[in-house]
């Protein structure tokens, strides 16, 4: 169990992360630095990384680092962005190139400084990548876009194989945990994405303060609008000017959550203390 240590829970045995190994991790590691590639699995510490790099899935976030939503589980940074670079989808794809990376994930920060949410970018790097390299499978981690169909759209256009759109938490703690995002609205981005055909997936965290029974109704409420995948993972706080971690969920209550979401309908459920949302992202296309 966890206990407290200087104010703080520390973290239970469960949650101790194994170093990452194997060949194809480090091949990919010494390109990320020979190069000064930038992704998500390095600059968030995924517990994860050495696991998905010797898959060949890598997480990459563009728009920038400095989101204009402040949401308080995230760590990313908060404010008025620089302009996007428009020579990002090209460098991108070239990032993907190096790294051999067949299963590409790519997310950004929120833009709601710009007139299209930062749409285009998002729909100009899909296509790059495809372009440069055609093997690769692409799923990508949007951000709401405000609810506007039309932007979605621009990114169903450019045709990635999965797209996700994270809840994050249940309804009742929406307002407390993501800044300026609506719980309705993002099933609404949800369901959008799988009335246009693709996989549509989602994700939350653990241990915010949710109840069982709204686990349960997020979950229904996800296979309502026709979500086809699921990650279940446990919130950390980045810092101590987060929201704290209410509890920490232990690993058979996770896996009871795997077998309750397969059995709702989901056609995959990732459901694990260290899971994130590109966990097993390459196999999630089959869905």
């Amino acid at each position: 169990m966890a206990h407290e240590l200087n104010g703080r829970k520390r973290l239970p045995r469960w949650m101790k992360m194994k170093l990452p190994k194997g060949e194809s991790y480090s091949k990919v590691k010494n390109l990320v630095a020979k190069h000064g590639l930038h992704t998500i699995c390095t600059s968030g510490n995924c517990p994860n990384i050495g696991e998905c790099w010797n898959r060949g899935t890598a997480t990459f976030m563009i728009l920038g680092d400095i989101c204009t939503r402040r949401c308080k589980f995230c760590a990313v940074k908060s404010g008025k962005p620089l302009p996007p670079d428009l020579k990002e989808p090209e460098k991108l794809a070239e990032s993907v190139r190096i790294m051999g990376v067949k299963h590409c994930v790519i997310t950004s920060v929120d833009r709601d400084d710009l007139d299209d949410q930062g749409a285009g970018i998002w729909a100009q790097t899909i296509t790059e990548v495809k372009r440069v390299n055609p093997e690769t499978k692409i799923e990508v981690l949007i951000p709401d876009f405000r609810g506007k169909t039309e932007l979605i759209q621009q990114v169903i256009d450019a045709k990635p194989e999965v797209i996700s759109h994270n809840l994050e938490t249940v309804e009742r703690l929406t307002p407390f945990v993501r800044f300026a995002s609506k719980y309705r609205r993002s099933l609404k981005v949800v369901k959008y994405i799988a009335e246009s055909g693709y996989v549509a997936k989602s994700g939350i965290m653990l241990g915010l303060g949710e109840t069982h029974e709204e686990i349960l109704q997020t979950m229904d409420d996800l296979i309502e609008v026709g979500c086809k995948v699921m990650t279940i993972g446990q919130y950390l706080a980045p810092t101590t000017h987060h929201m704290p971690v209410v509890k920490y969920v232990t690993p058979e209550r996770f896996k009871e959550y795997k077998e309750i979401g397969l059995k709702k309908g989901f056609s995959f459920v990732e459901s694990s203390p260290l899971v994130r949302s590109s966990y097993r992202a390459e196999e999630h296309v089959k869905a």
